[in-house]
């Protein structure tokens, strides 16, 4: 009994920690938005500046998850270790835009090479996860994909200290959590009981990969919920300046974008402890159901009361989040054995592939679709992945 105490209690600590450090590593991921509209004014950076920069760091995300799974470096390497010195080049790369703060290239691939790294923290972080849960992954992931949430609106919370205004200063205290995040991380977390060698990425077994109807649908829908939760994160400081522009009212903006992205957090632990009484299929149909009615409705959210206002894109912010962890556990659950690296990284590439479609989408839109309208290029989104999910939400007919 005290063995399995212990286990226990150990199993519960590496949770803990693996969320805090996961919230640390992600908060680089929107460093550079948090401090965008600072640079904007100072330096005259153009309007399509927030779409740019959210889509480099997109991209490094995506080259570095290909290049991670295709060295098979979470297998070869002690996963606590990787996610360390990924942190540690992370955080290097998210202050070499300090060289020269003002040069909007150097900015660019600042995000872009963070992004490369950012595959070292959050895939990783959920491998570590799975090699110490083998059952109940979906809340395990429901955290740790909140942590991810978390940690992409805390920059926004770090505005509203005045000694953290200047873009330079907010940089370097991200850069020092995330760090901080990966030594606690390194020092308290081995290796889990249940880690194992998984299958290395295969082009040549893709096609295998997509026969299974409920993986493909699976993949489908998490491609529709992809199409959405970026673009509507990085342009909800455009949503909120716009919101006030038109109103005229007077309220504190980074506080927020900092509630309305955060509350994607709440949504992942709700959806992932509703997994387990109406099952993933059900939550993440449900979630984006909601979420596009949200895309759907967004015209007429300009005018509303502010906090009618608020209340709507935090609903929006919960629901828009709530699919995702269930996606992951779904993919990963109905994959082939001795595919599940391939499966999880093709999926996961493609997915973010995607976010950079709709965020460029969105970017280029905004010169010619009224802003009332803009988000209605979202819905498209939801709708093909709440179809891909239909028949495995609907009840079996009877016998």
């Amino acid at each position: 009994m005290a063995t399995n105490s212990a286990s226990l209690s150990q199993q519960q600590r590496v949770f803990y920690v693996i969320v805090i450090a996961q919230f640390c590593g992600t908060s680089l991921w929107f460093a550079g938005n948090a401090v965008l509209p600072q640079l904007q004014a100072a330096y005259g950076w153009p309007v399509s500046a927030l779409g740019y920069l959210t889509s480099s760091t997109q991209l490094g995300f995506i080259a570095g998850t290909l290049i991670f799974a295709a060295l098979g470096l979470a297998d070869r390497f002690q996963p606590s270790k990787l996610f360390f010195v990924s942190s540690l080049a992370a955080g290097a790369f998210n202050l070499l835009a300090l060289i020269d703060i003002s040069s909007y290239p150097l900015v660019l691939v600042s995000r872009c090479l963070t992004g490369i790294f950012l595959a070292g923290i959050y895939p990783v972080g959920m491998k570590i996860a799975a090699d110490w849960q083998a059952e109940g992954l979906g809340h395990w992931l429901g955290a740790l994909v909140g942590a991810l949430v978390l940690g992409t609106a805390f920059p926004y919370s770090l505005k509203l200290v005045p000694q953290l205004v200047q873009p330079s200063i907010l940089l370097v205290v991200i850069s020092t959590l995330c760090v901080a995040g990966a030594v606690m991380l390194l020092v308290y977390v081995p290796d889990g009981p249940y880690r194992k060698r998984a299958s290395a990425f295969s082009l040549a077994a893709m096609g295998k990969i997509f026969r299974n109807d409920t993986l493909r649908a699976s993949a489908i829908g998490y491609f529709g919920h992809m199409w959405e939760v970026y673009a509507y994160w990085a342009f909800v400081p455009f949503i909120v300046m716009h919101y006030q522009e038109v109103t005229q009212r007077h309220f504190q903006p980074s506080l927020v974008c900092f509630l309305i992205i955060a509350s994607g957090a709440a949504g992942c632990v709700m959806g992932g402890i509703w997994s387990f009484r109406i099952g993933s299929f059900r939550v993440a149909a449900y979630a984006l159901l909601a979420s596009g009615l949200c895309c759907l409705l967004s015209p007429f959210m300009w005018h509303l009361p502010l906090w009618l206002f608020i209340l709507f894109t935090v609903f929006w912010g919960v629901t828009v989040a709530a699919d995702s962890p269930q996606f992951s556990a779904l993919v990963a659950r109905n994959a082939p054995d001795q595919l599940r690296g391939s499966a999880i990284t093709l999926v996961t590439s493609i997915g973010f592939c995607i976010t950079i479609a709709s965020i460029q989408l969105i970017s280029y839109a905004q010169q010619f679709i009224p802003a009332q309208y803009l988000f209605l290029v979202l819905v498209p989104g939801p709708l093909i992945g709440v179809l891909s999910l239909v028949k495995f939400v609907r009840p079996a007919p009877a016998r």
